[in-house]
């Protein structure tokens, strides 16, 4: 089945996963201080989005300005997908497309391994969208391996544009931030989003 029709108890059955809450599993990820562009854009768009509270006009005037600042902090070549399809393995249920995904390769014209995070952007709850993601992260996990790039974690982002929730995806399983992080202080979701991208994770 698709990513979108998993919930979190079908993830942890079809895959194996146990989830575990990790308390300060990203408190070394220093804010970061969003510049000017993603300020002004934000002074325009947040009060937009939250207006017409559709996952497409979150998606599109709160999430995408923020994953681009994180992009441009980054520190290396990052590649950016909106809306791609990601089908890894139809078989075990790994197809479907992804709200935005990740990669650490400059490539922009295809998914290049290694991807290293998924973000599923929702306009109602956090917890409706956990386990699209955590099947995006499994199918991410399977894609680096195959290329031969493999990364100790897998990254996960769940968000309604106001609120983030961050998951890491490691070989003892998955990890999840119980912290629920407001776009009213974009420096600590930029923190975590850079920290993710960096060459050696901080977390």
């Amino acid at each position: 089945m698709p990513y979108s029709e998993f919930t979190i108890d079908a993830v942890k059955a079809r895959f194996g996963l146990t989830i575990t809450d990790a308390p300060g599993l990203f408190a070394d990820c220093s804010p970061v201080p969003p510049g000017h562009l993603l300020v002004e854009t934000l002074a325009e768009t947040l009060p937009l989005a939250v207006a017409v509270s559709t996952e497409k006009a979150r998606s599109e005037f709160i999430v995408a300005p923020v994953l681009l600042e994180a992009r441009r902090r980054a520190g290396r070549p990052v590649s950016l997908f909106s809306g791609v399809e990601f089908s890894v393995d139809a078989d075990q249920g790994r197809t479907g497309t992804c709200d935005f995904l990740l990669s650490l390769s400059p490539e922009q014209l295809t998914v290049e391994a290694p991807a290293v995070a998924v973000v599923e952007a929702k306009n109602d709850n956090l917890k409706s969208g956990l386990g699209q993601c955590l099947a995006e992260m499994v199918a991410a996990r399977l894609f680096n391996e195959r290329r031969g790039q493999p990364l100790p974690r897998i990254y996960g982002v769940v968000t309604t544009g106001s609120l983030w929730k961050f998951l890491a995806l490691c070989p003892e399983g998955v990890l999840l931030d119980p912290v629920e992080y407001h776009i009213s202080d974009p420096g600590r979701v930029l923190g975590v989003l850079v920290g993710m991208l960096r060459p050696t994770p901080a977390v």
